[in-house]
């Protein structure tokens, strides 16, 4: 058997036959009474393996379409979707939201966003790198991968398995003010998670690495051996008494906290007055030694993007400069119930970079001294609209600046504008697989619930 993943746009996709479509229906819209019409479609295919005790589980091919019409008709809105795209199925589609705008309310903030602020011209930011590959390699590949973690360490009995995809797509978006963009994109990853087993504990982590292109990917064996070592650190792991201490998030779950500092400054939860930090604009949340940075046009980036879900230009802007909140996070409808400028975040933010230190991960604990290193979180516990913040996790026990020993079972908590504003220092050891990059986060001090 020898298959690959097409290795050009051209025989991924038509483009010509994409943007006649989304033209077509921009014009049936018109014609059937439609006073702003904005369409986006999509094609993605993609190959994923699953392999497990070195036997492939899964091996699944996908190749997926679909089309979204919004109209605005006496600003009511009305969408639909649908997956076929043949001629009599979009004129199905551009009639049903016509349909749907006569039984939704007037709302004064709805329509396309403004003209001017719409992409004219973008760069290309090099997020398409199809892979070449055939099947056989991505197996072997995976395989490896599994191969590594399972011979790391005789402590590894088990394994829930390596997986392996590749993805490429092509976006194209386009509105009755005139605006039509398209660009592809490609994503390859490879991940691993391994159980460990002994003293009567058993206990499992992961290791992944993700990017445009294959070239970006690390290397199979080192990902395996990475999973391993992240699950056998965490064997006899203990309680720790309740208290309040210092308490470092390593750089994968500080991810999160800033992730919940995003949600909070959205324009959703602020017009629906459901933030904790509503009427931050200008207001010190953050210490002032942490700038938070937007960068949507850094070529084969993750995040990157020409233009929001709008079409909307992105741009380079912070969020935060010298602890203070300097944008929210607004598209066109959000912004106009804000009564504020669109950033240009429609769908979300694209590469964020905070300000970091000079210390690595190893510094921070030394300056630590003792306190709680989070290497996990679970569950869900962020009320978005107090700002209080319960979260269960694990890591390890720091003193004199050292790991003592693993840890389980604990709550960490706090009210999040306390957690802002008692970071200390972030560290260089920046996480960069998504599209929030930082490096660890020594907080001052947070309630750590155990024994």
């Amino acid at each position: 058997m020898t298959a690959s993943l097409p290795s050009k746009l051209s025989e991924l996709v038509d483009e010509k036959k994409y943007q006649k479509i989304v033209a077509d229906m921009l014009a049936i819209a018109k014609q059937k009474g439609a006073e702003q019409t904005e369409v986006a479609a999509f094609f993605q295919q993609g190959l994923s393996i699953n392999v497990r005790q070195q036997k492939v589980e899964t091996l699944e091919f996908n190749r997926d379409k679909a089309v979204g019409i919004t109209v605005y008709i006496d600003q009511r809105k009305g969408s639909v979707s649908t997956t076929d795209i043949s001629q009599a199925s979009i004129e199905s589609a551009v009639q049903k939201a016509i349909d749907l705008a006569k039984y939704t309310e007037k709302d004064d903030c709805a329509g396309l966003a403004e003209k001017e602020d719409l992409a004219k011209h973008y760069p290309d930011l090099k997020l398409y790198h199809p892979w070449d590959v055939s099947i056989e390699e991505c197996i072997e590949r995976t395989k490896a991968c599994e191969q590594s973690a399972l011979s790391y360490d005789e402590r590894i009995s088990n394994s829930e398995g390596a997986s392996f995809s590749s993805n490429q797509g092509y976006h194209i978006h386009a509105n009755s003010d005139g605006f039509m963009g398209s660009y592809p994109t490609s994503r390859h990853s490879l991940s691993c998670v391994v159980i460990a087993k002994g003293n009567d504990n058993m206990v499992r982590d992961y290791d992944y690495t993700i990017s445009r292109k294959a070239e970006g990917l690390e290397e199979a064996s080192q990902i395996g051996r990475n999973a391993a070592k992240r699950t056998v650190d965490r064997m006899n792991a203990r309680k720790i008494p309740t208290g309040k201490v210092a308490v470092i998030y390593d750089a994968r779950m500080a991810q999160s906290l800033i992730g919940s500092f995003l949600s909070a400054i959205s324009g959703g939860p602020l017009f629906r007055k459901t933030s904790f930090l509503l009427d931050s604009m200008g207001k010190q949340i953050f210490p002032s030694h942490i700038n938070l940075e937007e960068k949507p046009h850094l070529l084969e980036a993750l995040g990157s993007a020409p233009y929001d879900s709008n079409g909307v230009a992105t741009r380079d802007k912070f969020f935060l400069k010298d602890g203070r909140v300097e944008n929210y996070v607004l598209g066109a409808y959000s912004a106009r119930k804000l009564k504020m400028k669109n950033t240009g975040n429609a769908g979300g933010v694209h590469n964020l970079h905070i300000s970091t230190s000079d210390q690595d991960l190893a510094s921070l604990c030394k300056e630590m001294g003792t306190g709680f290193l989070v290497t996990e979180l679970m569950g869900q516990g962020v009320n978005m609209v107090t700002g209080d913040y319960s979260r269960g996790a694990s890591g390890y026990w720091i003193e004199n600046g050292e790991i003592q020993f693993p840890v389980h079972e604990v709550t960490v908590a706090a009210n999040l504008k306390d957690v802002f504003k008692n970071i200390v220092k972030i560290g260089n050891d920046i996480e960069r697989r998504g599209n929030i990059l930082t490096g660890s986060m020594l907080i001052e001090s947070m309630m750590v619930a155990g024994t």
